[in-house]
């Protein structure tokens, strides 16, 4: 392979981006970047600091103040603080695609984004990382799983992480952020015409990752 490789994997929330592309970095000793961490932790930071997560104003003036570190081991640090767990709750995953869809939120995690994707070889995930992130990205994958898969997926993880939520919390987020990221006048979610579909309803996560490699080994040429 060429000294530096850009993996861009794309798709709906709760499709299992971040498992494989965790474990697809791992196994090409890549560095994983999880653009959805990082809006998250923005998320929370608003929230945290009362501004209206719906109110691109607001949110707006504490930028300047928001630092961002992602971490090999997983951990995720905003400005000072460990929000690895907290980014995950309902409260956080009811607004960040409110979050994502304001245009200076987007510019600011953009440019952090391409420049980790510089200097590396990197598996970015999210939802315009093939259509707007990274346009010329080597490899660009559009991840999808039914909406039930999908509830169920990310129910699973929130009980194995001791965070509360109900399926029925699950299943309508998924489907509220499906609405929201497809809808978004700026950078929304679409799948790039160069991007390979891969349907991993009914796929195991090993299965999907061996799939993500089986495409990467056929696109980027020993």
């Amino acid at each position: 392979m060429k000294k530096n490789i850009s993996i861009a994997i794309d798709g709906p929330a709760a499709a299992g981006k971040s498992t494989v592309s965790k474990e697809v970095a791992r196994r090409l000793n890549f560095t994983y970047i999880d653009t959805g961490a990082m809006y998250r932790a923005v998320t929370y930071y608003a929230i945290s600091h009362e501004a209206n997560p719906r109110d691109e104003e607001e949110v707006k003036k504490l930028i300047p103040n928001i630092y961002i570190e992602l971490n090999p081991n997983g951990t995720v640090i905003c400005s000072g603080e460990d929000v690895t767990k907290v980014i995950r709750t309902p409260l956080v995953s009811s607004s960040v695609s409110y979050i994502a869809a304001m245009v200076s939120v987007r510019l600011f995690l953009v440019e952090q984004q391409r420049k980790m994707a510089k200097s590396k070889s990197v598996v970015m995930d999210g939802r315009d990382i093939g259509t707007y992130v990274l346009p010329n990205a080597d490899v660009k994958i559009y991840q999808i799983a039914s909406v039930k898969t999908r509830a169920e997926r990310r129910f699973l993880e929130n009980q194995q992480k001791n965070i509360p939520c109900t399926y029925e919390e699950i299943e309508q987020d998924v489907i509220n952020r499906d609405r929201i990221d497809s809808s978004r006048s700026f950078a929304p979610l679409k799948k790039a015409d160069d991007a390979i579909e891969l349907d991993t309803s009914n796929l195991t996560i090993e299965e999907s990752v061996q799939a993500v490699l089986d495409i990467i080994k056929e696109k980027v040429k020993e």
